[in-house]
């Protein structure tokens, strides 16, 4: 793979994404649908999608790609894909609150080792470079033209006074009680993979998810939290989350800044 193709083209995808996603959040109203697992799906999800798929395709056409939107259609993994949610926080889009991103990662061998967030509604992009390293751009986002890139690094954390993130949209008691077994400073909820994000800048020490989630809902969060020093592990043995399992589902897991004092559960 020619890494400084690969960053340009998801970074330039993302941000096109985005002005469709943001044409569509800014109108008046807008339709809801819901998909065969009950989960709700805009004109927006789909537009990001067919702009998205289009655009990888074109430019790496040897390389499978998996999207959120195409799920129903991918057969068995390949070791190395390109993953695609475009419109991560479907919720947080309908309920106009920010928290969405466009989420595109590159996987090889279970890991994904490239990828690009970015928040349109928060203006906050995220991304790995061709070495793996991660940044937040800063600036106007143009289209050719890349801006001054904020190298990003995790926390160094106080586990007397943690910084916990979770699920704005799926907070539950399950969550709550694993949390309860940390000394915590604060708490914030964020949608979306900008928790991944949120840890990977140092803004917090770990982020734990009880409940489901989909391989596109987490690649390009865990790829720039990886370039930023974090992790990311299964919820009940502590061992590395993987990509390419059957039919792209998660368990539950933790996303964390090395130096926390991790509980099981």
């Amino acid at each position: 793979m020619d890494f400084n193709k690969l960053t340009t083209v998801m970074r330039r995808l993302a941000l096109e994404a985005g002005d469709k996603i943001m044409e569509i959040y800014e109108a008046d109203d807008f339709d809801v649908k819901s998909k065969s697992d009950d989960s709700p799906v805009t004109a927006a999800d789909e537009a990001a999608d067919a702009l998205i798929s289009a655009g990888l395709r074109a430019e790496f056409p040897d390389v499978a790609l998996v999207t959120e939107e195409q799920a129903d259609s991918h057969g068995e993994t390949a070791t190395t894909f390109l993953i695609v949610d475009p419109l991560d926080g479907t919720k947080e889009f309908i309920n106009r609150r920010g928290d969405f991103t466009v989420n595109i990662a590159y996987v090889v061998d279970g890991e994904p080792l490239r990828g690009v967030v970015y928040a349109p509604a928060k203006g906050r992009l995220f991304i790995t470079d061709e070495t793996g390293a991660s940044f937040e751009e800063m600036g106007s986002f143009d289209k050719d033209v890349v801006g001054e890139m904020k190298p990003m690094r995790v926390s160094n954390p106080d586990n007397d006074a943690l910084l916990v993130v979770a699920s704005k949209s799926h907070r539950d008691q399950a969550t709550d009680d694993y949390i309860g077994k940390y000394n915590v400073k604060d708490m914030k909820s964020a949608g979306s993979s900008l928790k991944f994000c949120l840890i990977a800048t140092g803004e917090a020490d770990i982020y734990p998810r009880v409940g489901r989630t989909m391989e596109w809902d987490t690649a390009a969060g865990h790829a720039v939290l990886n370039g930023a020093g974090g992790k990311v592990i299964r919820f009940d043995n502590h061992e590395p989350l993987v990509y390419g399992k059957e039919i792209f589902a998660n368990p539950f897991f933790i996303a964390y800044a090395p130096g926390v004092d991790l509980k099981l559960p």
